[in-house]
């Protein structure tokens, strides 16, 4: 008598308690939570190790390092699935494009405000203050990516569809820099508006969360380490460029930096709508569940 391979053999379908643990609400919940601590824990060491920047780095790699084993596993023992959104095929490709383009995107805001008398160069620093934004610049690219995009934009989308989970993940992002230092209510809708739907349509585009990483940890880390900026209205740090920021705050952005400047507005969200249209033309938007079960 010939034996069944195991594999062949129909599934049993899983128990309730893993259908609840499955569940988009519990995803945002647990593993929300835990990468949610463990980026408040990134803003201690940014803290503690401000003028040991080596220290500095070496924790916050390790701690991403953590927080990607985590979701993997998560994905992998809880939701028993591959977390596809951060397979390596395409890895190097998407991220060192994101990081060219969110390094542009802020550069190119800096060039139209020079052009219109706004910014002035004054001089140089040591390049040395080129190091200690590594740091944040990861911190943010990694667990804000996982926790805005990985977690809650996938989860949405899981019942409510693509449209859904890009307007609640972008008014979240916009909504949680409200507790930064300088935060304004303006600010906060030029974020949601600007950075929220460009990070979520790079991960639509992509389906892996490589190309909105690179594109977080390019910007920040540009606008603090090399140009000196205000950062979501944290207080700025030197960086490599000495420079004087002169105009409305309609352009500058005012104390919560270039990110509420309209100079900004206009250039990433153009670039998010374009990445939009492109995964709607290549039909990487998803249907909410009823929709979907509709068809099936």
């Amino acid at each position: 008598m010939n034996e069944v391979p195991l594999s062949s053999l129909p599934s049993s379908p899983p128990g309730l308690a893993r259908r609840i643990f499955r569940s988009p609400p519990l995803r945002i919940i647990i593993l929300g939570f835990i990468l949610l601590l463990m980026l408040t824990l990134t803003t201690d060491i940014l803290t503690i190790y401000a003028t040991n920047p080596g220290k500095s780095d070496l924790h916050i790699i390790a701690l991403a390092i953590a927080g990607f084993a985590i979701y993997l596993t998560y994905a992998r023992s809880v939701e028993q699935r591959e977390a596809t959104e951060l397979s390596t095929k395409g890895m190097s490709r998407e991220l060192g494009i994101g990081l060219l383009i969110g390094a542009g995107l802020y550069t190119a805001s800096v060039l139209v405000l020079m052009a219109m008398g706004v910014y002035k160069i004054n001089g140089l620093n040591p390049w040395t203050l080129l190091l200690p934004a590594v740091s944040m610049a990861i911190s943010s690219g990694v667990f804000e990516e996982l926790l805005f995009r990985g977690v809650l934009f996938r989860s949405i989308e899981t019942w409510f569809g693509t449209w859904a989970g890009l307007v609640v993940s972008s008014v979240a992002f916009g909504l949680v820099h409200l507790i930064n230092p300088e935060a304004t209510l303006e600010g906060a809708i030029f974020i949601a508006i600007e950075a929220g739907v460009l990070l979520a349509a790079a991960y639509i585009l992509t389906r892996r969360l490589w190309l909105s990483m690179g594109f977080h940890m390019a910007w920040n880390y540009t606008q603090s380490a090399v140009f000196s900026g205000i950062v979501s209205g944290n207080e700025a740090a030197d960086g490599l460029i000495q420079s004087t920021v002169k105009g409305p705050d309609i352009l500058t952005g005012g104390k919560f930096g270039v990110e509420s400047s309209i100079v900004a507005l206009i250039l990433c969200t153009s670039t998010g709508i374009a990445l939009v249209i492109l995964a709607l033309k290549r039909g990487k938007f998803v249907p909410p569940i009823w929709k979907r079960q509709r068809t099936v």
